[in-house]
This record gives structure tokens, C-alpha cells and sequence, in this order.
């Protein structure tokens, strides 16, 4: 038997990145590369400095002064590129689909694996997924039980209080069963682990060696799994 019943997984970093269309160019201007898979790798490498440094969900400098270190900004001009990119990383702008999460959740859909999003956003996410990855119920992309953003609910990770108002929609299942994929330790390891959920984080690049706590390096690891 498998191990889980159903999945949830966090918004960002897990089934969209910040665009790196967008943040490449602009972060070419102090000696950043443009280079997508650079900016890809940036993203867990700067989550992983967030943790580190212990930072609340509100705080975002120490993930941008990693992020423009990654993408190879010229020293003079770190201070001023990771002020910049601070201002331009929105919400909205974390919209870009990564491509074999996508086809991951395809596989669990069609292997009927409950699936669902929890997400410290700012009202926007079930917006922004619905163009190219889920919804909730049927249309055009992955079927989701529920889409939860805590600007809409009002309560974010790390408190595990916003599992509460996805866990109705998966009422069956002990939540001891039911997965938690995120890409960071503070909040997404920190709030599924509080709130009785197994929880994984996705680690592509082998960032969290060692950790004590299960690691993925891609969604399509946990849909061989379960399907």
C-alpha cells in the first residue's frame, strides 16, 4: 500500500518560480546572468539562506542578497541589484510554471491522487495557478480539492492554523497521511510538521543534505511513488 492518501503542496518554489523571464533581464544590467536554469537554481539556494537565517515570511534580504550572488552579479553592485529585485519579486510575479511539477501533477491526477495547494501568497495565487497549472474542481489544468492563500484566510505558515481551512476537503483521510510538499524549512517543514501532516521538502539541488526531515528532488519522485 502506499504510504499517503492525498497531497498538498505549497505555491511557490514548488509549482511556480519568481519569473525568471523577468527577473534575468533585469538583473542583467549589474552582471547577472540570464541564464533560466541559473535563475532556477538560485531560487533554492536563496530559500535555503531564508531559512538559515531564521527569517519570518515578511522578510525577503537575505533570500535576495543569495539570489543576485547565484545569478553572478558583479560584487559593486550586490547591495543595489538585491534592493532592486526586492521591489520587483511581487507577488504576481511568481507565476512561472515549472515544467516537470506540471507534468508530475498530471500523473497523480490521472492516477487519482487527492491533491491540493496551501500558500502564504497575497490573494493572487488561485489567479495566477489557474492560467497553466490547476483549479479548483474541473477546467482546463490539474483538478485541486482546494486552493488556500493565507491573504484570503488570514493566517499564514509557520502557524499550522492555515491547514485547517484545507483539511475539510480532505476530511477521509487521517492528516498523518496526507503529504506536504514545500521548499522551505521555516515555514513549510516548521508548519506541516506542527500541524500533523507529513511533511517533504522539494530539494533539487541537494541543498538540505543530512536534514532530518524527508527531501524530494522533484515532484515526480513522490508521483512514482503513489502511482
Amino acid at each position: 500500500m502506499a504510504r499517503f492518501d492525498a497531497v498538498l503542496f505549497d505555491a511557490g518554489g514548488v509549482l511556480v518560480l519568481p519569473d525568471p523571464l523577468v527577473l534575468g533581464p533585469l538583473l542583467a544590467r549589474y552582471g547577472g546572468s540570464t541564464d533560466l536554469e541559473i535563475h532556477r537554481r538560485a531560487h533554492y539556494s536563496a530559500m535555503k539562506a531564508k531559512s538559515d537565517a531564521n527569517s519570518p515570511e515578511g522578510s525577503w534580504q537575505s533570500y535576495d542578497d543569495e539570489y543576485v550572488d547565484r545569478v553572478g552579479v558583479d560584487v559593486v553592485d550586490r547591495a543595489e541589484a538585491s534592493f532592486v529585485l526586492g521591489r520587483t519579486r511581487t507577488a504576481w510575479l511568481w507565476r512561472w510554471m515549472i515544467p516537470e511539477t506540471r507534468a508530475a501533477l498530471d500523473v497523480l491526477a490521472a492516477g487519482g491522487v487527492p491533491l491540493g495547494v496551501v500558500s502564504n501568497a497575497s490573494g493572487q495565487i488561485e489567479t495566477v495557478l489557474m492560467r497553466e497549472v490547476c483549479q479548483v474542481g474541473r477546467g482546463d489544468h490539474v483538478e485541486m480539492r482546494c486552493i488556500v492563500d493565507s491573504d484570503v484566510v488570514g493566517v499564514a505558515k509557520p502557524d499550522p492554523a492555515i491547514f485547517d481551512h484545507a483539511l475539510p476537503f480532505f476530511a477521509e483521510f487521517d492528516r498523518a497521511r496526507i503529504v506536504y510538499v514545500g521548499d522551505s524549512v521555516t515555514m513549510d517543514i516548521v508548519a506541516a510538521s506542527t500541524a500533523g501532516l507529513h511533511p517533504i521538502l522539494l530539494d533539487p539541488y541537494d541543498d538540505h543534505a543530512g536534514a532530518d526531515f524527508e527531501r524530494i528532488r522533484s515532484v515526480g519522485d513522490l508521483a512514482d511513488e503513489l502511482t
